[in-house]
């Protein structure tokens, strides 16, 4: 059996394209391991969270896809937003996170009427394009934490005054 040419944990291959006697790799032509204690924090942020991507168009080369975690602190809430033309897939990894967005569907008056989804970990949550929300961590001692996927390449985050339902944005 031969050796590998790469060491579990390394972060990038060095044995692709850095030597003199092969031309550069393109990004899209290798795979990519993001170490755990390397994902890029030079993200979007909303008040309240601290996002770290690991698979994106700037880190990997990726073109269709983001990947990363959010970190929630305890007691703390996010700003209102929204991430674009981006849908999103949330899976929690720890702490008992909320998602938190305004729904007016079934209400005779069409008064918006807040919805708290409250999860644990191993839940999964998916945020449609352009839906404002905002994740909250009600626990006073532990850190919530997710890893994300993006359908774009960039983790778009439009940060928002309030909430509202789609469709019915105030000017």
């Amino acid at each position: 059996m031969s050796e590998p040419l790469t060491t579990p944990g390394e972060g990038f291959h060095p044995h692709l394209g850095d030597g003199t006697d092969r031309p550069t790799t393109p990004l899209r032509a290798r795979l990519h391991h993001i170490r755990a204690d390397a994902l890029d924090g030079d993200t979007a942020q909303s008040g309240g969270m601290r996002r770290f991507a690991a698979i994106s168009g700037t880190t990997v080369g990726s073109e269709k896809l983001w990947m990363g975690q959010t970190h929630v602190a305890p007691s703390t809430a996010s700003s209102d937003h929204h991430h674009g033309e981006s849908e999103t897939a949330i899976h929690v990894v720890s702490g008992h996170p909320e998602f938190v967005f305004l729904d007016d569907f079934g209400d005779p008056d069409g008064t918006p009427t807040e919805i708290r989804v409250r999860t644990s970990p191993g839940d999964y949550i998916f945020v449609p394009p352009f839906v404002p929300h905002r994740e909250e961590n009600p626990d006073p001692s532990e850190e919530a934490v997710v890893v994300i996927a993006r359908s774009t390449q960039e983790a778009i985050v439009v940060n928002l005054p309030h909430l509202y339902v789609l469709g019915r944005e105030e000017a």
